[in-house]
């Protein structure tokens, strides 16, 4: 009998239960149900007047801009400088002018024409000395007294809106005053946004747009052919199917809020169409709430109806099979990490013994290269030094020593300045003229020059050019860029190098040659990049230099010049005469 009591004891207490659960269920629904309904009133409301004011504002904004630029044309028509030069034919200050008044109007450009309808002046110089004689703004213009406004329609597709008034002295008409407004600015303005918007003429064609392809149809073929905007196409339709207010159109079956206003100005009108997807993301959020504490409400009635036991029985062997997993995984990554760090050391010191090996090449491929030409110089002297001793011509002789001694000082100095690259900045800079290191380095590379027959031509300024430097490396610069431009013309019968020295803003070294020119710009400062036969250059001389003028704060560049040939440009901080006199006071204490 006591079991019978308890057997239906738990029987009553879980039909109350199923009972309390269907309940709680049915009101789930009916929550969910009713909140759906309000807040999808209120938001869709309130997602209306927003769209209203947008559009609004933007109306407004459109014709603002078209009533600021209609008295451009009038008050321009009136300027007795276009006047003047139309009653003249002197145009030449006439585009400057037009340039200085279009970033204070703000139009998107200004064209002078004459009577005849030729461009004469106009802010884009690219349209000078273009006929618009059949163009319905200047036809217009030129019979009616007062401006005109048109709507051309583009090649490219658009449209172009201009204001046109015809520009007279006394009763003789000179020539017409054309003022382009700007109105894709507000295309660009309102792609940013997620509504679609457009504007239609009194014909009730579309002449602005978000999508450019409504351009030019009404506004039942736009719609028909492309949708507005992608929020439109991310618009779900399940989810408009949960509004409670009928969509004011449909776009390829999704249910848009059309809006409508007028623009008072030739029987323009604007639209736009706005999507319910911010409406459902605000309703949703809401719900997604509500439906989280009911399934909360369930979770917690479920878990209290479940058998304690059981459930922890449940819970601790799951823990321990993960802890298994867990530990055996553990164990997997550690000697995983193990191997990774011993193939990361092997790695390391195979990276670093490779960097040793690239450096010490590196190194000896640019002495190499920098020596070379100085050892070419002793050699052709020394040639001449005999010569001349057999001559018995020996203050001549004694002469090319002294040449070959100075060669000796400069490779000196070329391997203190490679054993510098590792430690930027050990050498104190110091005033060096730019012309005296031209001449120098055209001295050295005086055999090569006799023994190629090169017309050197050189156009220095009659001042000194002087700039902060270190003037064995400045040299060394030039003696490359020199033998560079002597090997480009190796192949050209009338071989030529024109050197140009300038003072401006900067001290620029131009060096040009009429060879063959370069054909890889990009890879012309990488190291080891040459076009040069093997043997005849490692590709290190112009990598070096754009180190070394980029290390005394300037520039060097290459280009192919119009006439053929390569042109190197050298360019350095100029030193003022302020500067100098500054440098060489400290020099002195």
């Amino acid at each position: 009998m006591q079991a019978q009591g308890v057997f239906s004891n738990n029987k009553a207490i879980s039909w109350r239960v199923r009972v309390a659960l269907g309940l709680l269920f049915v009101l789930a629904l009916f929550t969910v149900w009713i909140t759906n309904s309000l807040l999808t009133d209120r938001f869709t409301q309130t997602t209306r007047n927003r769209a209203e004011l947008r559009l609004a504002l933007y109306s407004g904004n459109l014709l603002s801009e078209l009533r600021q630029n209609a008295i451009v044309p009038q008050l321009l028509a009136r300027d007795p400088t276009l006047i003047g030069a139309l009653n003249s034919s002197d145009y030449s200050q006439s585009t400057q002018r037009l340039i200085s008044f279009v970033e204070e109007i703000g139009a998107a450009s200004l064209m002078l024409l004459d009577k005849d309808g030729r461009t004469v002046a106009a802010t884009d110089r690219n349209r000078l000395g273009s006929s618009h004689s059949n163009a319905l703004y200047f036809v217009d213009a030129m019979r009616a007294a007062g401006t005109i406004f048109a709507v051309i329609p583009r090649e490219s597709g658009g449209y172009t809106f201009t204001y046109s008034r015809r520009v007279q002295s006394g009763g003789d008409v000179l020539g017409v005053i054309m003022v382009e407004v700007d109105l894709q600015k507000f295309e660009r303005a309102w792609a940013g946004i997620s509504d679609a918007v457009l504007v239609t003429d009194s014909t009730g064609a579309i002449i602005l747009a978000t999508e450019p392809r409504w351009r030019g149809r009404t506004e039942s073929e736009a719609l028909a052919r492309q949708t507005p905007q992608s929020a439109i196409e991310r618009a779900i339709q399940a989810t408009a199917d949960w509004t409670a207010l009928p969509p004011d159109a449909y776009i390829q079956g999704e249910g848009v809020m059309r809006l409508e206003t007028r623009i008072p100005f030739r029987g323009w009108r604007m639209a736009s169409f706005t999507t319910y997807t911010s409406v459902r993301e605000r309703v949703n959020g809401v719900l997604a709430l509500e439906i989280m504490g009911f399934a909360i409400l369930l979770a917690v009635a479920f878990y209290f109806l479940s058998r304690r036991t059981a459930f922890r029985m449940a819970l601790f062997q799951r823990e321990s099979a993960e802890l298994r997993a867990l530990n055996a995984r553990l164990q997997r990554e550690i000697a995983e990490r193990e191997r990774v760090q011993e193939t990361l050391a092997v790695a390391e010191q195979t990276l670093e013994q490779s960097s040793k090996l690239a450096a010490l090449g590196e190194m000896s491929a640019a002495v190499s290269h920098e020596l070379n030409q100085p050892l070419a110089a002793m050699k052709t002297y020394l040639a001449g030094a005999r010569l001349l001793l057999t001559r018995n011509r020996k203050d001549e002789a004694l002469s090319s020593f002294g040449r070959i001694d100075d060669l000796i000082e400069r490779m000196g100095a070329i391997t203190r300045q490679l054993k510098s690259y590792a430690r930027k900045g050990a050498d104190a800079l110091s005033p060096v003229d730019m012309g005296n290191a031209l001449a120098s380095s055209l001295s050295m590379m005086e055999p090569q020059l006799r023994q190629r027959q090169v017309q050197i031509t050189r156009i220095l300024p009659d001042e000194p050019v002087r700039v902060m430097g270190d003037r064995m490396r400045i040299e060394q610069v030039m003696v490359n860029l020199l033998r560079n431009a002597i090997d480009a013309t190796r192949s050209e019968r009338n071989p030529q190098v024109d050197i140009i020295l300038s003072a401006g803003q900067t001290a620029t070294l131009t060096v040009r040659d009429n060879g063959p020119g370069i054909e890889d710009l990009d890879a012309l400062f990488e190291p080891f990049y040459t076009t040069k036969q093997p043997g005849d250059g490692v590709g290190l001389g112009l990598a070096i230099s754009s180190g070394i003028v980029n290390d005394l704060g300037g520039r060097l560049t290459a280009r192919n010049g119009q006439g053929g040939g390569a042109v190197f440009e050298m360019q350095l901080p100029i030193l003022s005469s302020v500067e100098g006199e500054s440098n060489n006071s400290h020099a002195a204490e």
